[in-house]
């Protein structure tokens, strides 16, 4: 992968620590994207909260409701490969799938804003050794993702790569 792991300040690392466990999470999962939205058009969306308290690399992903046929857009922890992006569909921990994992799902085609740059992207799961490598990246970036993979249940959490559309 094309990204290096981010330096860790004290604050990212207690941070970090804090939004892994059940209650940190639960927590977050209700208001992180709120205060990113906020921190995020406030900079121009060059940081987001996340990405100053905890250090985590941040995408706007843009997606259309599989139900509404509407824009849906989300401030994500996004890792870098190359041209490609990659998202992980955890949710905080919890025990059902993100909305905007069901949103690529039905409707794969998206947006990815990044540094500032918006470009189309096509999205498909990762599976096999591809997903194992995306995954131990992702837990390099952000142990938390150990953490929410033991209190998911039942459920496997998915790796969504997007990958850049040539612009007509």
């Amino acid at each position: 992968m094309a990204s290096t792991i981010p330096r860790r300040s004290t604050l990212h690392r207690v941070v970090q620590r804090v939004a892994s466990t059940e209650q940190g999470a639960w927590l977050l999962a209700r208001a992180a994207h709120h205060l990113d939205r906020w921190t995020l058009k406030l900079t121009g969306g060059h940081s987001s909260l996340t990405s100053v308290l905890a250090g985590l690399p941040i995408v706007w992903l843009t997606t259309t409701g599989a139900k509404t046929g509407l824009p849906r857009r989300s401030p994500l922890v996004g890792l870098v490969d190359g041209e490609k992006v990659v998202v992980i569909a955890s949710n905080f921990g919890q025990q059902h799938y993100p909305a905007w994992y069901h949103n690529l799902r039905a409707h794969p085609q998206a947006r990815v804003t990044l540094k500032g740059q918006t470009r189309k992207y096509t999205a498909a799961e990762a599976t096999g050794a591809e997903r194992e490598s995306y995954w131990r990246q992702a837990v390099a970036v952000y142990a938390g993702y150990t953490a929410y993979a033991g209190r998911v249940g039942n459920r496997h959490i998915p790796i969504m790569v997007l990958t850049p559309v040539a612009e007509e």
